[in-house]
Order: structure tokens, then sequence, then C-alpha cells
């Protein structure tokens, strides 16, 4: 055995398991401890200041500087009391990860501790070398990131973290934040105008969205023996084992004590943070496990993914371990994704996603489910560029996750139920009919939460209450898909808003108005609604045949966000302009090739410097028995196949890198960076990848087990 792969595997054999110990038997004593929430403004702040403080972050408004100074002085005692030394402002650039920069309270000139409500409000970190796609030069290195109230203020590792937007000098959004509050915004304004049809208390709706975390877990010494999944983060060869997923006894099984202790241990960290984890379970590959949380306030929501993901990287390390966020980390097992779970909720406490056996507030339920079908099938093309990332290109499509096609699902309930709105709507209502029940909308169950079974293969499905977008990727920022979707949603239902209105300025009654409107979006819409297998060929034809896109790969899919309909679409609602768009486009782009670039020359570099030395040694010693049993006179005819075999293997496995490194190099001349993702895609990922790994995958199955350098799947995947 390969002398780095033996010390490691002996370590993982010799290393102590770590307990968790939680502060407190009742999670209620140290949920949210670490955060400075709206219960600690009340008793730190002046009733006026609180009153000011809560309704910036209910309403939007803005916090002046004197409040500002009265928060930072709370703020401040409170981070010192918890131990913090530093502060920062807590961002999400167009990386797809947060960024912090420290300062320190101390002020060495004074001797005190000090923090000012302008350093709470705003800061200016450098933003050169932040990906801004074109909005800034290199040698501009200006941009501000500011404060968002309405996401709480945290201390992790000892720093006071402040959540906020990142903008450049001139205004334009940085960040994942910003539009996410935007769209947030569009889709309130548009949701509150059709609530007003049916209840005039309504003033505000709010997107709610519960983040369903997959991941894998490895032990750390072995993901450091592995170049490609430090360098890619996802294993580039890698032979299946004889025992992998196909049992299913790992699904929902005992969770090994190794990994238990981990996840209790990021959930009372978690937990401190005031992030709601309620979930934990094994998945279907071996390594392979899932947290989620409740719902909350979608911008919040999106905030604990990003810190939880941050906090769970953090306690692996304590514990010996290494998490995976990478969609794909291993070829032939299920993918991890994020399964965004979205709904509208208003300031009245109701759930506009939840059917009831209430007949008008079916109809408002029938206008929101009704709109976002519209809404999917308009933009199919950009909630796909929506998720589309490296990673995920391995993902999508493979037997285990949601399709490239982006349909929905909504149940053999609600699909009977829209068929007869669609077929039956326009009728004549004679006095005292009960239209509702001609039109079958009242028979909605109560219990629709589980009259359908789910569909795991379709990518956007109506679960209950409730949109789960299953195809968003596990390591993606879950701002960037939901920002599109409150868009496209918020636009139908604008539209829906003056279709109506035009109804009922041509003389119909609003209940029949409404109807109309609707049975015509059903028709329209219907092409996206799809209840079978997302996984089968069949559906890959039939959704040609329906005119749906079946985009395979980001490269391709980002065209779409240069298109007129959706520069229209995000300026219309003043969540993206033009030239953030195109900044958005040129930076995603940009990021693809980067990562294929990388995991080309990871290849490289095992295939030449690790797999061929190897095999060609392995090779050596066959040749040396062959001819030892020809000179005794045995039957040599397995050694010479053996041999013939493996030098087979090294031959398509040099040829195919040689020829990978040539397209790689003619492919970084092209200056134009969608053609450049393009022949990235065709002609190195493509092209390569999978005959590269074929080669190397055979040989690892051939070389003699002792000589193998890399660690592999089945010592990898089985954690106890």
């Amino acid at each position: 055995m390969a002398t780095l792969r033996q010390k490691a595997l002996m370590k993982v054999q010799a290393r102590p398991q770590v307990s968790a110990v939680a502060p407190s038997l009742k999670i209620s004593d140290y949920f949210g401890s670490q955060v400075f929430g709206l219960k600690e403004m009340q008793e730190t702040l002046a009733t006026p200041v609180f009153k000011k403080v809560s309704t910036a972050i209910e309403k939007g408004t803005k916090i002046d500087m004197s409040t500002a100074d009265e928060v930072a002085t709370a703020v401040k005692s409170w981070a010192l009391g918890k131990g913090a030394t530093h502060y920062t402002h807590w961002f999400q650039p167009l990386t797809g990860s947060t960024a912090e920069k420290h300062d320190t309270f101390f002020d060495a000139l004074s001797g005190m501790e000090k923090f000012k409500g302008s350093a709470l409000v705003q800061q200016e970190p450098d933003a050169s070398s932040f990906p801004s796609g074109g909005i800034r030069t290199t040698f501009e290195a200006r941009g501000y990131t500011a404060w968002d109230p309405s996401s709480p203020i945290f201390i992790f590792n000892q720093t006071l973290c402040i959540p906020t937007i990142f903008v450049s000098f001139t205004g334009e959004a940085l960040d994942f934040k910003t539009p996410l509050i935007r769209s947030t915004e569009a889709i309130n304004n548009a949701a509150v105008e059709i609530c007003q049809y049916f209840d005039r208390n309504v003033r505000k709706v709010n997107p709610s969205l519960g983040v369903e975390q997959e991941y894998f877990v490895i032990d750390r010494a072995l993901y450091a023996t592995r170049p490609d999944l430090v360098m890619a983060g996802r294993t580039v060869f890698g032979h299946n084992p004889a025992r992998g997923q196909q049992l299913d006894d790992h699904y929902f099984g005992s969770i090994p004590s190794r990994v238990k202790e981990y996840m209790k241990d990021f959930e009372i960290e978690a937990l401190k943070l005031g992030i709601p984890v309620s979930t934990r379970h094994n998945e279907v590959a071996p390594g392979q496990f899932e947290v989620a949380p409740l719902f909350e306030d979608i911008n919040k929501a999106t905030d604990h993914n990003l810190l939880l993901m941050d906090v769970m990287e953090k306690v692996a390390e304590k514990h010996g371990l290494k998490v995976l966020f990478h969609e794909k980390p291993f070829a032939g097992l299920n993918g991890s994704g994020k399964h965004n779970n979205w709904s509208l909720i208003t300031d009245t406490g109701v759930n506009l996603f939840q059917p009831s056996n209430s007949a008008r507030e079916n109809l408002q339920f029938l206008c929101f489910l009704v709109a976002t079908l519209k809404a999917v099938y308009k933009n199919a093309d950009l909630l796909r560029a929506s998720i589309a990332s490296a990673g995920n290109d391995f993902r999508l499509g493979a037997n285990e996750a949601p399709p490239a096609i982006i349909s929905v699902f909504l149940g053999s309930t609600l699909t009977g139920i829209l068929d007869e709105l669609e077929k039956n709507g326009n009728i004549k209502i004679e006095k005292g009919d009960n239209m509702y029940m001609k039109l079958g909308i009242s028979k909605i169950p109560e219990i629709i939460l589980d009259n359908t079974d789910r569909n795991r293969t379709s990518p956007f499905a109506f679960t209950g209450n409730k949109f789960e977008f299953r195809a968003v990727g596990s390591s993606a920022n879950p701002a960037g898909p939901m920002t599109a979707l409150n868009v496209i949603v918020a636009d139908v239902l604008k539209e829906l808003k003056k279709d109506i209105d035009k109804e009922i300025e041509g003389g119909k009654e609003k209940k029949i108005a409404i109807v109309n409107v609707l049975r015509k979006y059903i028709k329209e819409s219907k092409k996206i609604r799809f209840e079978g297998d997302g996984y089968s060929e069949e559906w890959e034809k039939e959704a040609e045949k329906r005119g749906l896109s079946n985009l395979k790969s980001t490269a391709e899919a980002l065209d779409v966000l240069l298109s007129k309909q959706v520069t229209d679409l995000y300026k219309r609602h003043n969540v993206l302009n033009e030239k953030e768009l195109h900044a958005r486009h040129e930076i995603r782009l940009e990021n693809y090739v980067m990562k294929v670039q990388i995991e080309s020359r990871v290849m490289g570099d095992l295939a030449l410097n690790h797999i061929i030395p190897t095999a060609i040694r392995y090779q050596n010693q066959l040749i040396v028995n062959a001819n030892g049993l020809k000179g005794l006179g045995l039957d040599h005819r397995a050694a010479i196949e053996t041999i013939e075999e493996v030098s087979k293997h090294i031959e398509a496995l040099k040829s195919n890198v040689s020829n990978m490194i040539e397209a790689r190099k003619r492919v970084n001349k092209v200056e134009n960076i969608t053609e450049k993702a393009k022949l990235y895609s065709t002609e190195v990922k493509d092209a390569y990848f999978d005959k590269i790994r074929y080669a190397v995958d055979k040989l690892e199955l051939l070389v003699d087990d002792e000589y193998w350098p890399l660690v592999k799947y089945r010592e990898m995947l089985f954690l106890k």
C-alpha cells in the first residue's frame, strides 16, 4: 500500500472520538445566546430608539445616525460582555461565499474600547479583488458595506458580525443580498395587490424559506491525501466500491456515532447563533447526510444557511472530519442538493400556498398557485440559469437528482382541480348556484399536505403548502435562485392583477373575473406541469415535444441572463439593472472556466505524477513475474493478459491527458468569456474528463492494492 495512503488509514483507526457537550440540557436556555436580537435590543435600548429600529426592521425605513450611535453603544457593551474582541461587516460577495474584515474594538490612542454608529452602519472594505464583472477596474478599490437591520447581528469566533449589503462606489450591487432584498420588496408589492381582492387587512407579504442542506462527511486525514478533493472539492478519479448505495441501507439508518457527535456539536453552535436547526438524518449515499432548519424570513434564512455552512466546516475540524458541500464529490453516488422550500406569508398570518376548506381562501390560493406555474413556464430558462454551476452540472440529470429540464410537480389532486377549472371555468352562473362547487374549487381537501405523493425527480414541486426548488446545488448561495423566483412570480402577479382588473372593468363580477383569468393562465402554462419520472428518457423526449429547454451545461444555460426578456424583467422590478446583470453573467462564466480549468489541471497532475508511474511500476513487476513463470515452464498467459490490459489503459491515459492539455492551451487563447466557457465545456470537459477517468478507474481495479496511491471510495465513505 502506498505510504501516504497507509499512514492516513492508520490515523483514522487511531483517532479518538470527540464528544459534543451542550451548555444546558434545555435548548431554550442557550438558543440565540450569541445573537443581538429584538429581545436584547428592547432590554438595552431606550424605548424611542427601540421603536425606530424595530420600525426599520419591519418596514425597511432608514436609521438615522443618532439612533445608530445608540445601537452601537448597546451592541458594543453586549459583545464585550460575551468576550468579543473584534467586529466585522459580514457580507456576501459574488465569490459565492461570505466575506469579513475584522477590526478591533480597542482604540490604542485612547486606551479604550470604542464602536461608533458610523462603524455599525457603513464600512469601506477593499473591493478591488472581489469579482465585479467589469463594474469596476482593479485599481478602483472603493466599495461599501451597509448594515442590514432585518438580519440580526451575532457573535462568531469572538467577532461581532454585522450582516451587510455590499455595493460599488457608484452604487451597483456587488453581492447576493442586495438583489434578494430588492426582489423581496418586489414580490411583497405584487402579492399584496392580489391579496387585497380577498382581504383588505393585508398590508405585507413576506417570502418564507426553509433550506434543507445535504452534505458528505469524510475523515480529514483521508481528505488530505486526495489532491483532487483539496483542489477541486470532488474526486476526479475513483472506482465505485462493490457496495455503494444499492442496498439503500444508509438512508434514514442509524447515524454513525462519530458523525452523530459532530452533528450534535455543530447543532449546538448553530442554535447559539439563532439558527433553528430541527432535523438531521442519513441520506441515500454512504457518507451523506442532511440538516434542515425551521422556516424563516427569506433574508434571514439565507444568512443562516451560509452561516450554518461556515459553522459546519469549523466544527468538523474539531472532530477530525471534513465536510464536503460539492454537488457531486463522488461519481456513481447521489449528489448533494440544497432544497429550497419557498412560500409566501401575509402579515395577517396566512400562508398563501395553504389550501383550506374555505372557498374564498381557496380561490386566493389558486391565484398564487397558478401565477407561480405561469411564472415558471415563462421563465424556465432563467430558473435553470439561477442554479447553474460547474459542480451542479455533474448532479443535474444524474439518476438521483432533478434533470436540467425545469418542470413543476403538483400531484394528482391539484392536477385534477386545475384541469376541471380549465375546462369548466367560464360557465354561466345562475342565481343561487354555488360557483365554487361547480368549478371544483371547494374540493381541495383540508388534508392537502398529505394527499399526494412526493416526486423526488421534479426540480420544482408543490409539497402541500410550499414549493420545493430541489434543483439548487448544495454549495450554492440560496439568494441567487430565490431572487430569480421572487422576481418571476412578482412579475406574473402584476400581470394577473392587470388582467383581472381589465375583466372587472369589462363588467365581470370580481370572482368570475378572477376565474376567467386563472383559466387562461392554466391553459397557457400547462406544458410545464409533469407528474411522472423526471429521470426517464421518455420525459426528455416528451419535454422536447412540449418545447421545454434542456440546457445541460452552465456555459449554455447562462446565455439567458443577457436576453432582453430577462434584462427587462429585472429592470422592471428594480432588482438588477443591465450593468449588474451583465456583470453577474461574466462573473459566473469566469467562475465556471476556472473551476473546469482547475479540475483539468488536477486530472493531469494526478495522472502523470501518481497514476501512470504507479501503473508502470506494477506493470514492470508483472513482467518480472511473467518471465519467472516462463523460465520455470509454467503457464504465464494470465500475467501477459494483465500486462497488456494495464498497458492499454496507460497508453489511453497518456494520450487523453496530452490531448486535454493541448485543448486547454487552445481554449485559453480565446478572449471572449462566453465562447471560452462553452469551449471549456465541450473541448475540455466533455471531450476528455470521462475518458481519462475511465482509464484511471480501470487501472485502480487492475493494479495491486498495495501499490495504489489514492485513498479509495470504500475507505473514505464508510465512516463509523
